[in-house]
């Protein structure tokens, strides 16, 4: 969904950075034990840095190292998990297979003979197709932060009437991803005199900065619940005859995302745990100062009518409930299935398919679970903060091909 900068919010934007500060209210057994993987494997620096300068992060997965993990079976993973994740992953075969990989695990080529072998392979038997065709890697120290994202489901309407005043714009036509002048990525526009300069930010769009030019695809109710319909990015719209609109990510205007949540606890205007429905309450109630705070989230989702399948995910293919997760493709193959585990919020724990990304879901091991729509999903989404330990299922064969090509050294210990 871009959520997170998509449904595919994942991706940009990202109710989940703002969930990631709130604390799960439901109480949670003590995280199981996983195995302890081998020794990690990195690449060494080119060259140790002056005392007076602080290295650098990793940028991708391959500069950040990967070790082996454990034994498949030895991860607890259910049947029922399993081939639901073989499901998901059969959809991103056709995107994985001629994908470019920006982490540097893998070539499209190497899930070649994975996607091959799932296109007719028995969901009854699913723990063996993963069995036969993967490794399972982590990457970095493997220690994993999760969120959760859903399907939001507001009021809404395709045309203006009383009641439904508040625009849902799609993306406009000079809203650009590349400087025209030199050539330079980054969004933004051309204004009157030629100058390439930021798009409008939130507080420009509201006070009318593109009223009038027909970019309405429909109208929401309330203003509070198009605000994190954004951050979700992607969602549905109940209109008044009882029928649904569904709308995805078809953009964003390039702005920073700020989580208003960390705002209202560095403020004082909330105490943890800072939840969804808690800062829901809370802008409802004190309207104008709310229309102030979430206006320094400067960031704007544009969306499309989906009609369809969905929603989306980064891949442009729909995201499977409970299965589905959004993370960083630098860091993790965008189509790659994850198994989160021993985490202290057991609902995490499971087999996942990368099918997505986010503008807050950002670095090594950090993931954005989708669970759906509904109020159990809004439920579970909005209390989803949990850590524990992350594995990248790999096709057979990429640790071996990495360290023959000596992408791939032995760190220090």
């Amino acid at each position: 969904m871009h959520r997170r900068d998509s449904f595919s919010l994942r991706s940009f934007l990202c109710f989940t950075l703002l969930i990631a500060l709130a604390s799960c209210a439901r109480v949670v057994p003590p995280p199981r034990t996983v195995p302890t993987p081998p020794p990690v494997v990195t690449p060494p620096p080119a060259q140790t840095p002056p005392p007076s300068e602080a290295p650098l992060p990793p940028a991708t997965a391959a500069q950040a190292g990967v070790r082996p993990g454990p034994a498949l079976g030895a991860l607890e993973i259910s049947p029922a998990a399993a081939a639901s994740a073989l499901a998901a992953f059969r959809i991103s075969c056709p995107d994985i297979v001629r994908r470019a990989d920006l982490s540097g695990l893998a070539r499209p080529a190497d899930w070649a003979t994975a996607c091959a072998a799932a296109s007719s392979w028995g969901n009854a038997d699913a723990l063996a197709f993963f069995a036969a065709h993967f490794e399972t890697v982590a990457v970095g120290d493997g220690t994993a932060f999760a969120t959760g994202y859903y399907e939001p489901e507001i009021a809404g309407s395709r045309d203006r009437r009383p009641g439904y005043d508040v625009p849902v714009y799609a993306k406009p036509d000079d809203l650009l991803d590349r400087n025209p002048l030199t050539g330079e990525s980054g969004r933004g526009r051309l204004d009157g005199e030629g100058r390439y300069v930021l798009y409008h930010d939130r507080a420009a769009i509201e006070a009318g900065a593109l009223a009038g030019r027909g970019l309405e695809i429909a109208w929401a109710a309330d203003p509070v619940d198009l605000f994190f319909l954004q951050i979700q990015g992607s969602g549905r719209l109940r209109l008044p005859d009882g029928g649904v609109m569904r709308i995805g990510y078809a953009g964003q205007n390039g702005r920073e995302y700020v989580a208003i949540g960390r705002l209202m606890r560095e403020r004082g205007i909330l105490q943890s745990p800072i939840t969804m429905q808690a800062i829901t309450a809370w802008l409802r109630a004190h309207p104008e100062e709310g229309r102030a705070l979430m206006r320094e989230n400067r960031s704007y989702v544009f969306f499309r009518e989906l009609t369809g399948p969905g929603p989306l995910g980064a891949l442009g293919r729909p995201v499977t409930p409970r299965v589905s997760v959004a993370a960083d493709p630098r860091f993790v193959p965008l189509g790659a299935p994850v198994i989160l585990a021993g985490m202290d919020n057991s609902l995490a724990d499971g087999l996942w398919v990368a099918q997505d990304t986010g503008g807050a879901i950002r670095g090594a091991n950090r993931f954005d679970t989708f669970w759906g729509a509904g109020p159990q999903a809004a439920t579970i989404a909005g209390g989803m903060s949990a850590r524990g330990r992350a594995y990248l299922l790999l096709p057979r064969g990429s640790l071996a091909r990495l360290s023959t090509r000596n992408a791939l050294a032995p760190a220090q210990r």
